[in-house]
C-alpha cells in the first residue's frame, strides 16, 4: 500500500474521487494480503493459519507497564514487548464498548451507533446483529474460537452474547463492570460459562487466566484457536488478593496500591497463557495482541459504576487526560504484538487503529472477506512484521453529535461542537501532550479539518445510547411513592 487515504482531502468531487481511490486501494491491498496468506497456507499445509491470542485489559494507563517505565511489575508483558513490536502510536476509542466493537466489526463505531457512551447495565440494546463480527469470519476460515472476559457489547438478550456472536465458548461476564470477586453488577449475578449462569469463587482475574489456559491445553492443535482473552483489570472497583496487595505494600496511597495490585494480577494470568501455549507446543505459531481498551482513568466522570473515594491512580504518561476524552491520554494506548520469528523485534511508530486488527488478521487466517460490512480498518501486516511504513494516514478518534476529534498526519483538531465549545489544534509531532493550541494561527488546516469531521457526521448512525435514554426517559412509568406514606401526611 502507498498510504494513499480518504483523509487527505474533503469536500467536494475531487475529495470523493479520492475518497474512493483510497478505499478501493485499501480494499484491493486487504486482497493481496488474503492471497498471500492463501498461497502460504497451501503450501505448508493449515498449521501455517497461525494461532491468535488477542489481549484486552481494562482502563489501563499508557504508562503502567514496564516496558513504557512503570513502578509497576509487569515481567511477562514486559517480555512480550522485547521479544516482540510494541505499537507505539496504537489509537482506539475513548471508551470500553466502542473499542471492542470497534474490534470486532474493522469499523468506527460511528457507522452503527456505538460512538457515545457505553452499553450501560439497564440498557437493553447491543452491537447491531446485522454486523459480521471477527470471530464470526476466523470461524468460517476454520478456526477456534473462545472467548474468556469481558464482552460489553450487549447483554440484556441471549442472542446479544458470544455464544451467539462467532464464539465456540464464553467464559466470563456480560456487563461493563462487575465486583472482581462476586461476580456481581448492581447486586446481581453476571458470570457465564456458555449461555448459563455460574456460581464460583475466586478473583475474576485469575479465573480468567486459569480459563485462558484451559482452553489451549484442551484445544485440538488440528485447528487454529482464535482466543479473545478480554481481562477486567484495572476497571473499577479497585479490589485485588491479599497476596497482590502485600506486593505494592509500600505505596502509600491505596487506590493507587489496589491498582498495581489489579495490573500484576493480570499480568501473572498472561504469563500462564503464555505458558500453556509453550508446554502444548503451539507457542511458535502463534500471534499474541495486546492492548487497552482505552487510556487510563483520569476522571471520577469516567471512573465507572463504583464509588471512587480518593485519587485516581492510572498514569498516562506524557499524554493529556485520559478515558472518555479526545485527547491522546484517552485514545492512545500501550499495545504489543508477539509472534516469534514473524515480528520484527522493536519499536513500531507508525498509526495504527483497533479497527486494522480485523482485516489483518483476516488475511492471516486465509479467510474471505465479503458477509462484513465495508471496512475501515486496513491490513497492517507489513508494518508490524517488517517494520514497514503504516499505510495510514488518518485516525478518526470519534465522531458524535457533541464532539468530534481527526488527525491527518501530525495534525490533530479536535472540535466541540456542544457549548461550551472547543476547537483545537495540535502538531503531535512536535507537541505529543497537547499543550499548545494553533488553531488561530492555522485556519486552513483547521477547516480542512472541520470539513473531514463533518463529513463523517453526515455518515454518522444515530447513537444508540441517546436513543435509549429517551426510551428510558419518556415511556417508562412514573416514579410514585409508596402508598403507606402517601395516607401519612397532611393534605
Amino acid at each position: 500500500m502507498d498510504g494513499t487515504s480518504s483523509n487527505e482531502t474533503s469536500g467536494g468531487k475531487a475529495s470523493s474521487g479520492l475518497r474512493r481511490r483510497a478505499f478501493l486501494l485499501s480494499g484491493a491491498a486487504a486482497g493481496i494480503g488474503l492471497a498471500t496468506s492463501a498461497i502460504a497456507t497451501n503450501a505448508i499445509g493449515k498449521t501455517a493459519q497461525p494461532n491468535i491470542i488477542h489481549i484486552v485489559a481494562d482502563d489501563l494507563g499508557w504508562k503502567d507497564v514496564g516496558f513504557h517505565g512503570s513502578d509497576i511489575k509487569t515481567p511477562h508483558i514486559d517480555k512480550l514487548a522485547e521479544t516482540g513490536a510494541s505499537l507505539e502510536q496504537f489509537y482506539v476509542q475513548p471508551m470500553c464498548t466502542p473499542t471492542r466493537a470497534a474490534l470486532m466489526t474493522g469499523r468506527y463505531p460511528l457507522r452503527y451507533g456505538l460512538q457515545t457512551g457505553v452499553i450501560p447495565a439497564a440498557a437493553n440494546y447491543s452491537l447491531p446483529m446485522d454486523e459480521y463480527l471477527l470471530p464470526q469470519v476466523l470461524k468460517d476460515a476454520g478456526y477456534s474460537t473462545a472467548m474468556v472476559g469481558k464482552w460489553h457489547l450487549g447483554h440484556a438478550k441471549p442472542e446479544f452474547w458470544p455464544r451467539q456472536r462467532g464464539f465456540d465458548s464464553f467464559y466470563g461476564a456480560t456487563v461493563g463492570e462487575i465486583d472482581h470477586f462476586k461476580h456481581s453488577s448492581h447486586g446481581v449475578l453476571d458470570w457465564y460459562r456458555n449461555n448459563k449462569p455460574l456460581k464460583e469463587d475466586g478473583f475474576d482475574n485469575t479465573l480468567f487466566g486459569a480459563e485462558a489456559a484451559r482452553v489451549i491445553e484442551k484445544h485440538d492443535t488440528g485447528k487454529p484457536l482464535f482466543l479473545y482473552l478480554a481481562f477486567t483489570a484495572p476497571h473499577t472497583p479497585f479490589q485485588a488478593p491479599q497476596s497482590y496487595l502485600d506486593r505494592y505494600r509500600h505505596i502509600p496511597d491505596e487506590n493507587r496500591r489496589k491498582y498495581a495490585a489489579m495490573v500484576s494480577a493480570m499480568d501473572d494470568e498472561i504469563g500462564r497463557t503464555v505458558a500453556a501455549l509453550e508446554k502444548r507446543g503451539m507457542r511458535d505459531n502463534t500471534l499474541i495482541i495486546f492492548h487497552s481498551d482505552n487510556g487510563g482513568v483520569r476522571s471520577s466522570l469516567f471512573a465507572g459504576d463504583s464509588k471512587v473515594t480518593g485519587g485516581l491512580p492510572a498514569d498516562n504518561g506524557p499524554y493529556r487526560d485520559g478515558k472518555g476524552t479526545l485527547f491522546e491520554g484517552g485514545t492512545r494506548v500501550a499495545a504489543l504484538v508477539n509472534w516469534p520469528g514473524k515480528i520484527k523485534q522493536g519499536a513500531i511508530d507508525g498509526m495504527m487503529h483497533v479497527v486494522d486488527f480485523y482485516p489483518t488478521l483476516a488475511a492471516l487466517a486465509g479467510a474471505s472477506l465479503g458477509k462484513n460490512k465495508p471496512l475501515d480498518g486496513m491490513d497492517m501486516w507489513r508494518t508490524l512484521s517488517a517494520a514497514a511504513p503504516s499505510p495510514r494516514s488518518e485516525i478518526v478518534y470519534n465522531i458524535d453529535p457533541m464532539a468530534g476529534a481527526v488527525r491527518q498526519g501530525d495534525w490533530k483538531l479536535i472540535w466541540k461542537a456542544a457549548l461550551p465549545q472547543m476547537l483545537a489544534l495540535f502538531d503531535l509531532a512536535k507537541d505529543k501532550s497537547e499543550t499548545t493550541d494553533l488553531a488561530g494561527a492555522n485556519p486552513e488546516k483547521v477547516r480542512q479539518l472541520q470539513a473531514r469531521i463533518s463529513e463523517l457526521a453526515g455518515e454518522m448512525a444515530q447513537p444508540l445510547l441517546l436513543m435509549e435514554a429517551v426510551r428510558l426517559t419518556f415511556f417508562s412509568p412514573p416514579v410514585m411513592p409508596d402508598t403507606s406514606q402517601m395516607f401519612n401526611i397532611g393534605d
